[in-house]
């Protein structure tokens, strides 16, 4: 319990002045049940009023009238004054007497809400400036500033708190404050990034701005990072897109950790890039199994059969909804799964992830929803002192400028599997290869530092399926070397961007093996 030293004085007036009513007709009960004189601007006073509750208006306390349609309401020294006064200063409690100002302590207020109405496809300028808010954020700035002495609220889920503290205490604590106050300030900075970042898309200079402002809000702490004895948590912007891992609702499972989500993520973005009904197998942030076929459950099995030793403990991203027959695919007495995203579970499915033997309350199952539209997004990474942004490589390739330059086309199945693995290859922490057939991976070869240990990684994996089958690197190939391994395990056909000064050899090289070749003139480095 907070000693008396550290407990505000008595709380007896509050402002109120909301966007988001939630919950405040409770907590305004509840004040008043404490007597507290409660004043208020136009619309929350009215709102409260309806709700039986009793309050003064701003207006008849600053003896001002609200102008400008409502721009000017609480701008004004009897509401500044009550919030900014010192309680331990004898020249602030005397200059409040002098001019008639009652001291505030305590101040509850959200603000326009601006994100909404600039995330309206057909909102208008005007509308969106309107949405500005300024004497809100100039009460909250206040109020925290003075927290010593002031509680500010700024979001409904901190009432409860707050009420009950002064229910028990007749103020709230030091601690408390001091909270309030820093969530406080995290919100009005939250909101001037958005109209910073509304500025700038508005201007076109929304991609690289010149002022970089991001605003995430903490969703919650994760047991470890990616080693036990690192901390971390789960951050979303403030309109995560549907569809996400971060938007995603958890149905089953223990608690998500720091690999799981990267993971996941790295399966989504896979999944989403693959017309048919897809599924992903991710260990340690790269594809060890990936396929596609004409139902989920054939796509789950290829795809679980890639790599079958590091599918084990691997989490699982698909495009479909899982049904029962995939989910008794993934429900196989051998198999071990950490987590599974996918945009829906069928109820049957659901059943049996959730109470089958090694499954039921341990693996992760996540339902994110319809993926999000097509959009241009950005990625970031940190460096000490700085950040690298970059626009994400999520937009599809244009399969129209692919040429091949081999005397020999590919054949029809051929062509499936290269589309196929040039779509995983990009996915793949390079350098990379990949080796793939009858739409499914079945050879990895991922983060080497040189291309010809990436193709013989790739193709040990792959094994005596290597044969017959297509091969794709993220970038071109600088040597023929790679062309060669390939043709000694069998590969008949290979993707890769070109450019390199000894195109001509490799190109030499797959022609005297009789390899087909597909230059798609773009690269896919994903470090």
């Amino acid at each position: 319990m907070d000693s008396p030293s550290t407990i505000s004085p008595r709380v007896e007036r509050a402002l109120i002045s909301t966007s988001d009513k939630t919950g405040l007709a409770e907590f305004a009960r509840r004040l008043a049940a404490r007597g507290i004189v409660l004043y208020s601007t136009g619309g929350t006073g009215r709102y409260l009023q309806d709700a039986g509750i009793s309050v003064i208006d701003v207006s008849a306390y600053t003896g001002f009238p609200e102008l400008l349609e409502g721009r000017v309401k609480t701008l004004h020294p009897k509401i500044h004054g009550g919030i900014l006064c010192r309680r331990d200063r004898l020249d602030d409690l005397a200059a409040l007497a002098a001019h008639g100002i009652e001291p505030l302590e305590l101040v509850v207020v959200n603000l326009y809400p601006f994100a909404e109405a600039a995330g309206k496809a057909d909102a208008t300028w005007q509308e969106c400036i309107e949405q500005i808010d300024i004497g809100g954020p100039s009460l909250v700035r206040a109020a925290a500033k003075n927290h010593a002495f002031v509680t500010i609220a700024t979001h409904p889920r901190q009432y409860e708190e707050i009420a009950r503290q002064i229910e028990t205490h007749g103020g709230t604590s030091a601690e408390l404050r001091r909270r309030l106050a820093a969530d406080a300030f995290a919100h009005t900075a939250a909101y001037d990034s958005a109209i910073a970042e509304w500025f700038a898309r508005s201007l076109g200079e929304d991609a690289f701005p010149e002022i970089l402002n991001l605003s995430l809000r903490r969703l919650c702490t994760l047991r470890y990072g990616e080693n036990p004895h690192q901390q971390a948590a789960l951050y979303a912007e403030p309109r995560p897109l549907a569809g996400t891992i971060v938007g995603a609702r958890q149905l089953n499972g223990k608690e998500l950790s720091y690999n799981n989500l990267l993971d996941l993520e790295s399966g989504l973005e896979l999944v989403r890039l693959l017309p048919g009904p897809a599924v992903a197998v991710i260990k340690h942030n790269n594809p060890c199994g990936a396929a596609q076929a004409d139902v989920l459950a054939e796509a789950a099995q290829a795809a679980l059969e890639g790599d079958a030793t590091s599918a084990f403990g691997s989490v699982l991203a698909m495009n479909r909804t899982v049904d029962p027959a995939t989910a008794e695919v993934l429900t196989a007495p051998e198999r071990f799964i950490e987590a599974v995203a996918a945009p829906s579970f069928h109820p049957e499915a659901l059943h049996i992830l959730t109470t089958r033997p090694k499954w039921r309350a341990n693996v992760r199952l996540l339902e994110t929803g319809p993926p999000p539209p097509s959009a241009v997004r950005f990625e970031h990474r940190q460096l000490a002192g700085g950040l690298l942004r970059q626009q994400a490589d999520t937009l599809p390739d244009d399969q129209a400028a692919w040429s091949v330059p081999t005397r020999r086309q590919p054949t029809a199945e051929e062509w499936e599997d290269l589309r196929f693995a040039w779509t995983v290859v990009r996915q793949v922490k390079s350098n990379a290869i990949v080796v793939c057939r009858r739409r499914a991976l079945v050879g990895t070869g991922a983060g080497q530092m040189s291309r010809i240990d990436a193709a013989e990684l790739a193709l040990r994996k792959a094994g005596v399926r290597a044969a017959g089958a297509v091969l794709a690197s993220d970038a071109f190939f600088p040597f023929a070397d790679s062309i060669e391994r390939a043709a000694e395990a069998g590969i008949a056909a290979v993707i890769q961007p070109g450019g390199s000064r000894n195109d001509e050899a490799v190109l030499a090289a797959c022609e005297r093996h009789g390899l087909a070749m597909v230059l798609t003139g773009r690269r896919h480095f994903k470090h």
